[in-house]
Formats: structure tokens, C-alpha cells, sequence
């Protein structure tokens, strides 16, 4: 017995040791692949602006002066502003760093209950297979804007309910990804090893599937952002995200839908900001599939 403890002991280190060169690895590939670089710079540079909006603007995102109101890009104000007077670019930064929360803490919602909840479905199999999958069956027979504006409906608007809505709505997709990983995975050598030296169910799950499950959560996960984003914006787009004044890229394009034609930054810009943000996260969720998995690069 003590020699067996002594040899795992002494094998920790290198197991560590292979994770990390796993790791750097994957960073190394990354690397190589010019567009999913292009879209993590994008990401980052949009992450310090929205981190750094305070001091970027410190009059805040509803500054408000009629007399200014209506005005084009120019040297003082660079989008110009809107039907209250407020600059477009202080209330897209600010805007920012709502809708990256938003698509963040979203995401991380579906993985955690979507991750566990396939896991325990691909582990265990037979009944307790059958009651997760097809209870998240029934989720997935709405469509997730859809199951989304209910959520938000019955709870009201408000930064973390939108959240919950529009997390709650991918879970089941999470989970079927995990679910397969763990149903690939569970017949490993590296399971039966930790089941013959009796590791538990719940440790079996936690330390040595999800852990091997992580490349395509990872990937689903960075595309999935770019999703709850894009949620995000259609439901404050037909009023029940966040409420006014606070500065969301869909409830501003919603604000500025009345004005296009006469005053079109208040559309413009917001809707590129959108646009850029889910081209960069697709790009870098295409790149990491790659890096991930070299067999699935064209």
C-alpha cells in the first residue's frame, strides 16, 4: 500500500506537468491562426474599454442637454449624440461593459447547470438519462429567444434576470455536448482505473470527465457569448432588458430605430459595436476549435 501511495505521489507532478504542456500547446496553435488572434485582440481591447469607461468618461452615460442634442460626428463628440443630448460614444462604452457582462455571466450559468446536468446524463445512463434529457427536451422545443422573453417576462427586466433568462435558455445545449463527451469518455481505461481504486461517482465526474470534457465546452462556451450577447440585445431591442436611462446596445438601437433616417449614428454604431463583438468572439471560437482538436483544421 505505501508503495502504491508513494508511486501516485511521485506520478502527481507529471501528470501536472503533461496538463500544462497540453496547454501551452493549445496556446501555441492559437497563435498560428491570424484571425482567431485578430478576434481575441478585439475581445481584449473591448474588455480594458469597457473596464476603463469611468475614467474614460467620468460625466457618466446620461449627460444629458437638449441643446446638443441630434449632433453628427465631430472633434468634440466622435458618434455624435443622441435625442437627449448624450454622447453615443460615452453610452457605448458604458454599454459595454453591460452587454460583455451579460454574455459572460450568461454562459457561465449554461455551463455550470447545463455542463453537471449532462454529465449526470451521459454518466449515469438508463432512467436517470432519460428524465434530464427529456425534461431539457421540452426546453429545447422552444426556441431559446422565445423561452427567453418568457423567462424575462414572468421575472421582470433588470441586469440579472436577463441574465438568468438568457442563461437558462442554452442550458440544454450544454448539456447534450457534455453528454456525449461523457458518454465517449466513460469507457476510458483512465475511469475504470479510478473506479477499481474506489474514487467515487461524484469525484469520477469532477476531477476526471468534466476536466476531458472541456475542449468543447470551451469552444461552445466562446461562441455561446457571442449568442447570449446577440439575446441580450433583442430582448432589451423590444423593451424588457434593461430600463432606461441605463446604456445596453440593444435597448440603444431600439431607442434610435424612430430617428434612422434623419440621425443615423444613433443606430449605426451600436449596431456595429454588435456586430464587431460577435465576429470577433465567432473568430476566436473557430480558432480554438482548432487549436483544440488539429484533426478538425480545413
Amino acid at each position: 500500500m505505501a508503495k502504491n501511495v508513494a508511486t501516485a505521489s511521485a506520478s502527481a507532478p507529471v501528470v501536472a506537468d503533461k496538463k500544462r504542456n497540453q496547454w501551452k500547446e493549445v496556446w501555441r496553435r492559437l497563435k498560428q491562426n491570424k484571425m482567431a488572434m485578430l478576434g481575441l485582440g478585439i475581445l481584449v481591447f473591448m474588455v480594458i474599454i469597457a473596464l476603463s469607461a469611468d475614467l474614460l468618461f467620468p460625466k457618466g452615460f446620461d449627460d444629458q442637454m437638449i441643446s446638443r442634442r441630434f449632433q453628427l460626428p465631430n472633434s468634440e463628440y466622435w458618434f455624435g449624440t443622441d435625442n437627449l443630448g448624450r454622447g453615443i460614444l460615452d453610452r457605448m462604452v458604458h454599454g459595454a461593459r453591460v452587454s460583455l457582462s451579460i454574455g459572460l455571466f450568461a454562459v457561465t450559468i449554461s455551463i455550470v447547470f447545463g455542463g453537471l446536468l449532462g454529465a449526470m446524463a451521459g454518466f449515469y445512463g438508463g432512467k436517470v438519462d432519460n428524465i434530464i434529457m427529456r425534461s431539457l427536451d421540452v426546453l429545447l422545443a422552444i426556441p431559446s429567444i422565445l423561452l427567453a422573453i418568457s423567462i424575462v417576462s414572468a421575472l421582470g427586466g433588470g441586469l440579472f434576470n436577463v441574465m438568468l433568462a438568457v442563461g437558462i435558455s442554452s442550458i440544454p445545449g450544454y448539456a447534450r455536448i457534455v453528454r456525449a463527451s461523457v458518454i465517449t469518455l466513460k469507457g476510458q481505461e483512465f475511469i475504470e482505473a479510478a473506479r477499481a481504486i474506489g474514487a467515487s461517482d461524484k469525484r469520477i465526474i469532477l476531477r476526471h470527465i468534466i476536466p476531458n470534457a472541456l475542449a468543447p465546452i470551451i469552444v461552445q462556451g466562446t461562441l455561446g457569448v457571442a449568442g447570449a450577447i446577440l439575446s441580450a440585445a433583442g430582448l432589451s431591442f423590444i423593451g424588457l432588458g434593461l430600463a432606461p436611462p441605463n446604456p445596453e446596445w440593444g435597448a440603444m438601437l431600439s431607442g434610435g430605430r424612430q430617428f434612422i433616417r434623419d440621425h443615423w449614428p444613433m443606430t449605426l454604431f451600436p449596431g456595429l459595436a454588435i456586430m464587431i463583438t460577435i465576429f470577433a468572439l465567432n473568430l476566436l471560437g473557430d480558432g480554438l476549435r482548432d487549436a483544440l482538436d488539429p484533426k478538425l483544421r480545413n
